[in-house]
């Protein structure tokens, strides 16, 4: 399920789902913990008329989604025909205080006043919890509801004409025979209780009087707090300076951080624009402010697969940051590789995955593989990307901060790791997990973007006078770029191997075409463009995977792949990222016309407000996986980027 609206402030994030509901309430940080992860957690919003009660969910309703302005605010429209009743919501994060707030337009279409009964249902697991020891309770003095447990507490709370709420419900769901209070609203009327403790939910009600053609407005609101007393604070901060000024306040907040991209937006095809500038607000509601780029919000696959997206991959944070950096902006990367260089482990390489807090995240990957080899469970390429982005990073600035902090502690403990890691029979990087996480070998992928990282930490290292490392990594480098055009390509299928692997001194071959060992191969320098090895791979890969259908230019990621697979007979679904790398490697060779039919389909393919999944179907091009997918977002960017004449 998609989330067409995404907010964030780095801190608090909010997901709302393709019924305008929220579906993701992440705090204190991105992607952790989540406190509505679940059907029976979706906050719900009803209206009740002419002795008639309608949820957004209920399917009768209409939606539209929009972000209408350089912010991420969200546009909502939802319109119900059989009862005349239109809402138009504006939703936001408030850019300075943990603080969620919606402005809903209640607009009557029937040419008769009537009496609108708007109901806002919560429901939450606090910190992302099973157990049943929740509290919610009424706040008389505050006219509030206060969810909370432990150091967590949310203040629910709202106005109309400056009036609170006039009734409300506390009570239990998923338990006990409760499907929750939402259920007490079916009448028009809420019961009125006042605290309940376990899995609690909550519902207040807004008793609108609407003229006919006319419209009332209703201000909502969720203050969020590490303790009760910072939640009522937040929300007393509120109620003085008044919903609508914390909106304009956030816009304002948004547009000035925004100038980068909108520089860059104007230089693009004005087809892109919009969707240019939304994808980079996108990219920044997936960041923790303490560095942590998640790869995806969105919760959906927690209903149907053991765990979600929401964890920061350092290979996909460093492709995620580049075009940012590209853009000029520095406070992101700063963060990220802070963040990298705390969790890095002692030997120099990072791990997996790891939680938007540092700690390391869940994982399939062994210590023993097959043979016995003891090895990390590590994709090497993760350690690389991150060297090979902050090289990027130091180039755009030249800030001699960057390596005062960054060289010892980080670059040369992992360019060392790099340059031991290498396997004795081939004199490439010893096996490790391939990009998509799947294979234990030598990937082309991995080689490639270690012998970029090695070279560009060996620059680093002439810019602070390290002329030992410098050169034993060039060294290093060099050694690889030789090996690898003794085993990385196969003549016999006009493309580079997936990888390699030594098992009992005999190197076996993986033969898959994978779009990963291509986009690696060319970006990162191993195979020249304009080499044999490279052009004939390229060549290959498109007749392989070229679509039957006429006008489509779209790739999955390599031959037979069944992650998420909608039609066995196909070699696997499209994906954004490895359609994008055809692009970006067509803008290398002089293949513009190519480049732009691609970023025109992937433009019309995203949804309304430009969210882009990680997969696409081949049979309804619908949206497969997580949406947003953050890397998705950074190859649209970063292939629009390549557009410009002049970087």
């Amino acid at each position: 399920m998609a989330r067409p609206i995404v907010l964030s402030n780095g801190e608090l994030h909010v997901g709302l789902n393709e019924y305008g509901l929220v579906h993701d309430f992440y705090y204190p940080y991105v992607g952790l913990a989540n406190h509505a992860a679940g059907k029976g957690t979706r906050h719900r919003v009803g209206v009740y008329v002419d002795g008639q009660m309608s949820w957004l969910d209920g399917g009768d309703w209409t939606f539209k989604f929009r972000y209408p302005q350089h912010a991420l605010i969200g546009h909502t429209i939802a319109k119900n025909e059989s009862l005349q009743i239109l809402l138009e919501i504006d939703d936001c994060v408030d850019a300075h205080m943990s603080l969620y707030m919606r402005n809903i337009h209640v607009v009557n279409l029937a040419d008769r006043d009537r009496e609108v009964r708007l109901f806002m249902h919560q429901a939450f697991a606090i910190d992302d919890s099973r157990s049943n020891t929740d509290t919610a309770q009424y706040l008389p003095d505050s006219d509030a509801i206060l969810h909370y447990r432990g150091k967590r507490a949310f203040v629910v709370s709202g106005l109309y004409n400056d009036q609170p709420f006039d009734q409300h419900s506390v009570g239990l769901f998923g338990i006990e025979g409760h499907e929750g209070t939402h259920r007490d609203a079916d009448d028009g009327e809420l019961a009125g209780g006042n605290v309940e403790h376990g899995r609690v939910d909550s519902t207040i009600r807004f008793k609108l009087q609407v003229p006919a053609q006319s419209s009332e407005r209703v201000h909502y609101w969720i203050a969020v707090g590490s303790s009760i007393r910072e939640a009522l604070y937040i929300d007393k901060q509120l109620r003085k300076t008044g919903l609508s000024s914390r909106l304009h306040a956030t816009a304002k907040w948004w547009r000035e951080w925004l100038q980068p991209a909108i520089d860059s937006a104007k230089k693009l095809d004005p087809m892109f624009y919009d969707s240019f500038v939304r994808s980079v607000m996108i990219i920044k509601s997936q960041i923790d402010k303490r560095g942590a780029v998640i790869a995806s919000t969105d919760s959906s696959m927690l209903n149907y697969y053991r765990d979600a997206y929401a964890y920061c991959w350092p290979r996909d944070g460093s492709l995620v940051l580049w075009p940012l950096i590209r853009m000029g902006y520095t406070e992101e990367p700063y963060r990220f590789f802070e963040f990298c260089r705390r969790v890095m482990h002692p030997s120099g390489y990072l791990m997996h995955k790891y939680r938007a807090d540092g700690g390391l995240g869940a994982s399939w990957h062994p210590y023993i593989h097959d043979g016995g080899l003891v090895a990390p469970p590590i994709q090497e390429d993760e350690t690389a990307l991150v060297v090979f982005v902050f090289a990027q990073f130091y180039e755009q600035h030249k800030d001699p901060r960057l390596l005062r902090d960054f060289y010892a502690s980080m670059i040369k403990p992992m360019a060392d790791w790099m340059a031991e890691f290498i396997d004795e029979t081939t004199g490439l990087p010893r096996p490790s997990y391939d990009l998509w996480e799947e294979k234990f070998l030598t990937s082309t992928f991995t080689v490639s973007i270690v012998y970029a990282a090695l070279q560009a930490a060996a620059d680093l290292a002439d810019a602070v006078g390290d002329k030992d490392d410098a050169v034993k990594w060039r060294s290093a480098a060099s050694d690889i770029y030789e090996n690898s055009h003794k085993y990385l390509y196969n003549s016999k299928r006009g493309c580079f191997h997936k990888g390699l692997i030594v098992k009992n001194g005999m190197i076996e071959y993986d033969e898959v075409i994978d779009a990963s060992s291509i986009y690696g191969a060319f970006m990162f320098g191993l195979f020249p463009i304009g080499s044999s090895e490279l052009a004939t791979s390229v060549e290959t890969f498109k007749k392989t995977f070229s679509s039957v259908e006429s006008g489509i230019v779209a790739f999955p990621r390599y031959e037979w792949d069944t992650y998420h697979r909608a039609d066995p007979n196909s070699h696997g679904n499209w994906w954004f990222i490895t359609t994008l790398w055809i692009a970006q490697y067509s803008l290398e060779t002089d293949d513009p016309d190519l480049a732009r039919s691609i970023l025109a389909w992937v433009n019309g393919i995203s949804t309304q407000t430009s969210i882009m999944a990680e997969q696409i179907s081949p049979i309804d091009h619908s949206l497969i996986s997580p949406s947003p997918l953050t890397w998705s977002h950074a190859e649209y960017l970063s292939t629009l980027l390549d557009t410009m004449k002049k970087d």
